[in-house]
């Protein structure tokens, strides 16, 4: 059974920062794409940033240059470092993944969510 389990959130100031981890567990074969989503009360899911794995990038206009994705092959875990912060960047974050096992083929998986609160 795959997992995603992610960590990271809390309260920082505007101008801080945070990374966000999501850990991907269970009989992995391979992550084809992963991608972090944020949602604030009564509004859609948002895509943030999308990593392929053959390493191209996609980032939403209001995070370019100040967010960026990145995995680490070792430990099917990826990140989303989040520097600048400003308020509006308050939602919670979910971590998606495409992962190939073996038993159920290629699936999306999504992580818990993880708040994440920037005061100004």
């Amino acid at each position: 059974q795959v997992q995603l389990v992610e960590s990271g959130g809390g309260l920082v100031q505007a101008g801080g920062s945070l990374r966000l981890s999501c850990a991907g567990s269970g009989n992995i074969f391979k992550i084809n794409i992963m991608a972090w989503y944020r949602q604030v009360p009564g509004e859609q899911r948002e895509l943030v940033a999308r990593l392929t794995s053959a390493g191209s990038t996609k980032y939403a206009d209001s995070v370019t240059d100040r967010f960026t994705i990145s995995r680490d092959y070792d430990k099917n875990t990826f990140y989303l470092q989040m520097n600048s912060l400003k308020p509006e960047d308050t939602a919670v974050y979910y971590c998606q993944a495409n992962i190939y096992t073996f038993a159920q083929g290629s699936v999306d998986y999504w992580g818990q969510g993880t708040q994440v609160t920037v005061s100004s």
